[in-house]
């Protein structure tokens, strides 16, 4: 009986873990950062494919400023902006969530493509403003797409690229 239990909650699990467009939902609670932020019911989701500065100095820093030509003031700066324009826009709204291959991250955040009321992609946005930059580091759905937005933010100099 026991037995039969496992199997059965592991049948029904399985869609969900297993399919990389598994989707949630959820009124946005609180706002971490520019790339952090709490759902209701889901909790902490880091939004996959992208990178906001820190709100102060940290090792992620010297990426910014030796592959990129920009100041620590800016970082500061343009993190604040990323946070700000959140708490603006999406705290205590109702988001989807879409799910990568990989779901959570080393701090246990889940990782998520978010989409607001009007079906834009919060990351999308984050990125076209020259609030965030790609996440190189690992691959996802939507890298390329990410990496022509953020060459089009830089070219039009917005967020982290205006001089």
């Amino acid at each position: 009986m026991l037995k039969q239990f496992y199997i059965l909650l592991a049948l029904f699990l399985l869609p969900i873990s297993a399919s990389p467009a598994a989707q949630l939902t959820g009124q946005v609670t609180w706002i971490y950062d520019g790339d952090t932020l709490k759902v209701e019911n889901v909790g902490k989701v880091r939004l996959i494919g992208i990178d906001t500065p820190e709100s102060k100095a940290s090792p992620r820093d010297r990426f910014y400023t030796q592959k990129f030509p920009i100041s620590k003031k800016k970082l500061r700066d343009i993190a604040s902006q990323a946070k700000q324009y959140n708490i603006r826009n999406i705290k205590g709204k109702q988001v989807r969530l879409e799910l990568d291959q990989t779901h959570r991250d080393k701090y246990d955040r889940l990782l998520a493509y978010v989409y607001l009321p009007d079906g834009k992609m919060l990351n999308r946005i984050l990125l076209n403003k020259g609030l965030a930059i790609v996440f190189r580091r690992y691959d996802f759905q939507y890298k390329r797409d990410f990496l022509k937005i953020e060459k089009k933010a830089r070219k039009n100099k917005r967020g982290l690229w205006k001089p």
